[in-house]
């Protein structure tokens, strides 16, 4: 039996969340686009950003292993993974590869028309950028291990090395040799930056001090002492302003006047890790850093101390998220809580929607002002249950939530994508006591929440106020723990099931025969079944989800997805031994398993959404039958091998290239010609709409732009005017009048235009090719009069009617300019019609044009016509 290579059902579409990891990030000023654009490493990948709106532009290729640094010029991204460097252009094209490294790369940096990186093993490496072969190659002993590089302006082809020892040594690269060696401070050297002064290095040591060193003399200028946590980023304002702004571990920006020489502003907990990248912008009050938590921010310096601000945020999950609910009608955003007890929103479709909450409180407005604090006592537990209804949305909070160990429920807005003010605890609660389940019912006003001593409390939405319980001895609706509760979508029911085997249908409304009796009777469970979880959450619309947990941790997703055509039932289970399981509930057979790489939690929606222990992001895995044909039939697990899935990446899955695992080294795709492509398909020119379009409807065109006044013309008179002999200057204009002219006409005179004469002369292809050139530039004015003149009644002739009708051939057999050539012999024929069909040798030749035409036409007709009803297929879907 072959084996299974790929899931019969899903397939890996992509990933939500990654935005930046340890790597710092790369700037680089893009003239042709007047912006700057932003490049942060999301793994095995980097993502492109636009500085202006902080949209993303692009993704590149997969690497054989993490990104472990990254750099950029002008016309590369420099990227290193595991030994190797690859050079990357528009983001997204592999041009260049530089192999010779025996260990992982740590540092790259651009240095005109080399590349400088230096390995784990110490060694320092030059390639020549163009030929990808190597230049240079230093060997460093373990007395000098280098932690940083950079180039000191002014300073011809010398580098700068910073070393753990705390020494500093500067190499000229182009004879190899080192210049000289700084003593250092007896410190491991963290950063070093050039200032915009000139023989000037800000330094950052691992003792806390910075310190701005001249390298010609090698004295120290300046120095400061960073208390928020050793320096991990610096940069210089780039405006003119004489700042320094210096990031450190803890996520703290501080701002230094180096004028005056002491601290201007800071800004605390700017990032909740450390800050990794941090890069003043050329000539503008602008600020990027990127952290290890997930995010890249956009500062601007104009607040009244100098400090800077948040402009815009691109952020994803600090800790690996453990819930994910889908929210809303349309499917296209998801709920994501993370082990940070945060709440997110993300979009299914496009990045730029997607949204931080914050930070789950007890009180929003306090942690607020001790954001400062590294560990905040007031951020609640993390997230372990959501619940949602946007009935509301836009009048009060529409999502509930509980979280770990906890028996109080908080509400959220969707709409004002915040945490909303609302605590929602239950009367006279015994200590020990948390909350288990929730549900918000359908039309947004109430939620429903179970707790672990067997009580189910209501409350409202919008005030938060405690509306009533169900069950009558101790207010408990179960003798166990709740381990789901849901309602129905007219809200007449309750139900909820309990650790006590027993599942229950109650009165939504809470009067007393609700709260004494069930409404229905007791269904009794089985034991097994219910041994740890269940939940029931009747999701938006007519999608219906029911799970439990059984007794070896495997999780199983009932879906009844309903339409006006079909029904699917499917059971959808996840283990801890990496499958996933598809199950078709009539038949209770077995139609699909497939493998991960890790522990998949949470799968639902129309696309299946998981969540992996380790990782930050949100992987979606499309459902193949919404676009392929597929027959499920039965599968024995005995006797058939499990595929193992890759995890989806940030783009779609695409086929694995050779060599260096996923990344294609391919050369780009031959480049083709309008004249090459038209041999196959057929093209238009290049010519504005208004050229060709205009040329039948010049009468109305004429007929608009005619003036209301009409024009008076001035009286002629001759250039020499004889006069009267008299004292006053009189012209004699009764012997101009009556002078008769005579004009000598020579006898080869002809009536025919240059382009009608140029049209006569036409022999072959390569000569109507010169006619229809001409013909392209002129005006629709004057193609008019050029067609109208070729009429043998007013100058032209037959034979410049059948040329006429032959370039027109050519030009359809060609394949190229298809729309003007339709133009031209719509002009035509409606010009000559009355001739035409009084002439038959000009009749068979317009048959031949005709059938032209048709075959030109069919071949465009095809193309047309098949996406016509690929696109009308896929909206009938």
């Amino acid at each position: 039996m072959p084996q299974n290579t790929s899931s019969r059902i899903f397939s890996g579409s992509r990933v939500l969340g990654y935005v930046s990891t340890h790597v710092p990030f790369v700037a680089r000023f893009i003239k042709r686009r007047g912006e700057v654009l932003l490049c942060t490493s999301v793994g095995k990948w980097f993502h492109t950003y636009g500085c202006d709106k902080f949209r993303l532009l692009s993704v590149s290729g997969e690497h054989p292993g993490p990104i472990t640094c990254m750099s950029g010029d002008n016309f590369h991204v420099y990227t290193a993974s595991q030994n190797n460097i690859y050079a990357w252009r528009r983001g997204c094209e592999l041009k260049h590869v530089y192999k010779g490294h025996n260990a992982p790369v740590y540092i790259l940096f651009p240095f005109g028309v080399h590349l400088v990186s230096v390995d784990e093993e110490n060694v320092l490496k030059l390639f020549d950028i163009k030929e990808e072969t190597e230049f240079l190659e230093l060997n460093f002993d373990n007395n000098f291990k280098i932690t940083t590089l950079c180039h000191p302006p002014t300073y011809l082809n010398k580098i700068l090395l910073g070393s753990e020892q705390g020494r500093l040594q500067l190499w000229n690269l182009r004879t190899s040799k080192l210049v000289y060696t700084f003593k250092g401070w007896n410190s491991k050297v963290l950063v070093t930056e050039p200032a915009p002064a000139v023989d000037v290095v800000a330094i950052a040591l691992a003792n806390k001090k910075i310190i701005l060193h001249n390298l010609r003399y090698d004295q120290s200028v300046m120095d400061f002492v960073h208390d928020w946590g050793m320096v991990s980023s610096l940069s210089f304002r780039m405006d003119g302003a004489p700042v320094m702004v210096t990031g450190s571990s803890k996520g703290h920006i501080v701002m230094w006047d180096l004028e005056e020489r002491r601290v201007l502003s800071q800004i605390q907990r700017a990032h909740s890790g450390s800050i990794v990248g941090l890069q003043c912008l050329m000539s503008e009050p602008l600020m990027v850093t990127n952290s290890a938590d997930n995010s890249l921010k956009l500062w601007i310096f104009d607040m009244p101390d100098g400090g800077a601000r948040l402009l815009r945020t691109r952020e994803g999950q600090s800790l690996p998220p453990n819930l994910v609910r889908y929210c809303e009608p349309t499917g296209n955003n998801i709920l994501v809580a993370g082990s940070d007890s945060s709440l997110h929103i993300m979009n299914t479709i496009t990045e730029t929607f997607n949204k931080n909450l914050g930070k789950a409180s007890h009180n929003r407005k306090a942690s607020k002002k001790k954001k400062r604090l590294q560990h905040d006592k007031l951020i609640l537990p993390p997230i372990t249950n959501l619940s949602s209804c946007m009935q509301r949305d836009k009048q009060w909070d529409s999502i509930a939530s509980l979280h770990k160990g906890m028996f109080v429920a908080t509400t959220w807005s969707y709409n004002k994508l915040k945490m909303g003010e609302h605590k929602l605890k239950p009367p006279n609660a015994d200590k020990g006591v948390i909350a288990t389940c929730l549900t918000v019912t359908h039309c947004g006003n109430f939620v429903v929440i179970g707790y672990s001593n067997g009580q189910v409390h209501k409350y409202n939405m919008q005030s938060g106020m405690h509306r009533g319980y169900y069950g009558k001895e101790k207010m408990c609706a179960h003798k166990g723990a709740l381990r789901g509760v849901d309602t129905d979508l007219c809200n007449q029911r309750v139900i909820t099931v309990g650790s006590d085997d027993k599942l229950k249908f109650w009165h939504f409304k809470t009067w007393e025969r609700a709260i004494s009796l069930p409404y229905l009777s007791i269904l009794i469970l089985n034991a097994d079944f219910l041994s740890h979880d269940i939940f029931l959450s009747p999701q938006h619309c007519n999608n219906m989800h029911i799970g439990s947990e059984k007794l070896h941790k495997q999780y199983m997703f009932f879906g009844q997805n309903l339409s006006y055509t079909h029904i699917v039932l499917w059971l959808i289970s996840t283990s801890m031994d990496c499958t996933i399981c598809v199950w078709d509930i009539p038949s209770a057979q077995l139609v699909d398993i497939f493998l991960v790489k890790l522990w998949p939690m949470s799968p639902t929606g129309d696309f299946m959404a998981t969540t992996h222990v380790g990782e930050l992001g949100v992987f979606l895995w499309a459902n193949k039958l919404l676009y392929e044909r597929i027959f499920l039939r039965p599968i024995d697990r005995s006797i058939i091998d499990v595929p193992k899935l890759k995890l989806p990446s940030t783009i779609s899955e695409k086929p694995d290239f050779d060599d260096l695992g996923v990344i294609d080294l391919g050369d780009e795709p031959e480049y083709k010609s309008p004249m090459q492509i038209c041999q196959e398909l057929i093209t238009l020119s290049d010519q504005p709409t208004s050229r060709w379009l205009n040329i039948l409807h010049l009468d109305i065109v004429k007929k608009r732009n005619k003036p209301k006044t009409p024009l008076t013309v001035p009286k002629s008179a001759p250039f020499f005017l004889p006069t009267i002999p008299s004292l006053e200057l009189e012209f004699n204009l009764i012997k101009e009048k009556n002078k008769d002219t005579k004009l000598l006409i020579p006898e080869a005179l002809t009536t025919l235009s240059v382009f009608a004469k140029k049209l006569v002369e036409c022999e072959n292809e390569e000569s109507y090719e010169k006619c229809i050139v001409k013909l392209k530039v002129l005006p629709p004015a004057v193609i008019e009069a050029e067609v109208s003149s070729m009429a043998p009644d007013v100058g032209g002739s037959i034979q410049v009617l059948k040329k006429f009708l032959n370039m027109i051939e050519v030009m359809l057999k060609s394949n190229r300019d298809f729309e003007l050539a339709q133009s031209y012999l719509s002009l035509f024929l409606k010009t000559h019609t009355k001739l035409i069909s009084q002439r038959e040798d000009l009749r068979n030749v317009l048959n031949i044009v005709e059938e032209a035409a048709s075959q030109a036409w069919a071949k465009l007709q095809n193309q047309l016509l098949y996406n016509i009803c690929v696109v009308k297929a896929l909206k009938d879907m």
